[in-house]
């Protein structure tokens, strides 16, 4: 693939999760959650979009959320269960997927907040439409993504390169 290859990672922060005793790796979804996974599925199997891999915390609430977003895909992505998604700060998160193979052109990244928002942020260079707008003024809220495109291989992808191409959230 060429120097200019287009590459999209599309961030999808786990659906609501419940606050419970148990530590905060193994939170469960809350009943919402439940709810709000597999609609934000259905919107990512209706976009269109072909994921080459899908990169998944391992956190409970990531896992349960991602295992009820893709039952609603017609073809099921190669999926890796990362544990550096989990708390993971925004440098974290870029070199992570600076780690991507060059074959992959998009990837899904199910993960967590604060996390998937600024990752969204300082990777977006311009914005299609409100997208940024809307992202920041709903803080990144649960089972919502945002589509970021930019040209290139995965090593060069650098603070403001991207485009947030689209930000659905379940509350709009």
């Amino acid at each position: 693939m060429s120097a200019e290859t287009p590459r999209r990672i599309v961030l999808l922060r786990h659906a609501k999760a419940e606050w419970s005793q148990q530590s905060d790796h193994e939170r469960p979804l809350a009943e919402r959650g439940r709810k709000e996974a597999p609609v934000a599925g259905r919107r990512l199997a209706d976009s269109g979009i072909d994921f080459d891999l899908a990169l998944c915390s391992t956190a409970t609430r990531t896992r349960e959320t991602w295992k009820l977003a893709v039952h609603e895909f017609a073809q099921r992505p190669r999926t890796v269960y990362e544990e550096r998604l989990y708390e993971a700060s925004v440098g974290e998160l870029i070199a992570l997927f600076g780690e991507i193979p060059d074959d992959v052109r998009t990837v899904l990244v199910i993960g967590h907040n604060p996390g998937m928002h600024g990752v969204a942020d300082v990777l977006a260079g311009q914005a299609e439409g409100d997208a940024l707008t809307r992202m920041t003024r709903d803080g990144f809220s649960t089972a919502a993504y945002a589509v970021i495109d930019f040209q290139g291989p995965w090593k060069s992808l650098e603070p403001g390169v991207g485009k947030i191409a689209e930000y659905w959230t379940p509350n709009a």
